[in-house]
């Protein structure tokens, strides 16, 4: 029996996906959090425990790549899928580089989320044939990055939720940030990509076709 943990800032979303695994006679959800302090507290129970973690990238407080990276300190032995809005090729080796087991966009057809689990399970990594073949890629040596590319995980992050339209205030508020220290990473995002402001930051993510 595969237990799994769910970890999902909307109740719609973790509803939905009980329903699904409660049809597969392995797979049993044996606890949920709606946000990412809420699963570091229950991790800290003794009786704490789960094979695989489906865990939500774009989660209000502690998320993405910071919150993976403190629930695998506390608890390596988990596999962790990730689910995201971001498709798999902006985001994806970021979360697998940082200890993901896996990662599926939300909008992925269910018969592949029970597929992947049960192959995390069982064989350590799950791996779509557009994963595998980025991982190729990735380890083959290339002349030059785009400039995105050299962002770091936070202002990866912070980029996509500008170019979403979200105001600097709402995204402080989404990752317990100051206000001044968004300002601080949204000039550093600027520098790096060689754009001036928010217009043609989402003139950059439209041409390199990081956003739809």
């Amino acid at each position: 029996m595969v237990k799994i943990f769910i970890v999902d800032d909307h109740e719609i979303i973790r509803e939905g996906l009980k329903k699904i695994l409660k049809e597969e006679e392995d797979l049993l959800v044996v606890g949920e959090a709606q946000n990412g302090a809420e699963v570091l507290e229950q991790m800290q129970s003794v009786d704490f425990e789960c094979d695989v973690m489906l865990l939500d990238m774009n989660m209000p407080g502690k998320s993405g790549i910071e919150l993976l990276t403190d629930i695998k300190n506390m608890k390596p032995q988990i596999h962790i899928l990730v689910l995201s809005i971001h498709p798999e090729d902006k985001f994806a080796l970021r979360t697998l580089k940082a200890g993901a087991s896996g990662y599926l966009c939300k909008d992925t057809a269910l018969e592949e989320l029970v597929v992947a689990i049960r192959k995390i399970f069982s064989k350590g990594r799950y791996l779509s044939t557009n994963l595998a073949e980025q991982l190729a890629f990735d380890i083959m040596p290339v002349a030059a990055s785009l400039p995105h590319e050299q962002l770091s995980n936070r202002e990866l992050e912070i980029m996509f939720m500008l170019v979403s339209g979200k105001k600097v205030k709402d995204i402080a508020s989404d990752l317990a940030l100051s206000i001044s220290t968004i300002f601080t990473y949204r000039v550093r995002i600027f520098e790096k990509l060689k754009i001036k402001n928010n217009v043609e930051l989402t003139h950059y993510a439209m041409i390199n076709k990081l956003i739809e």
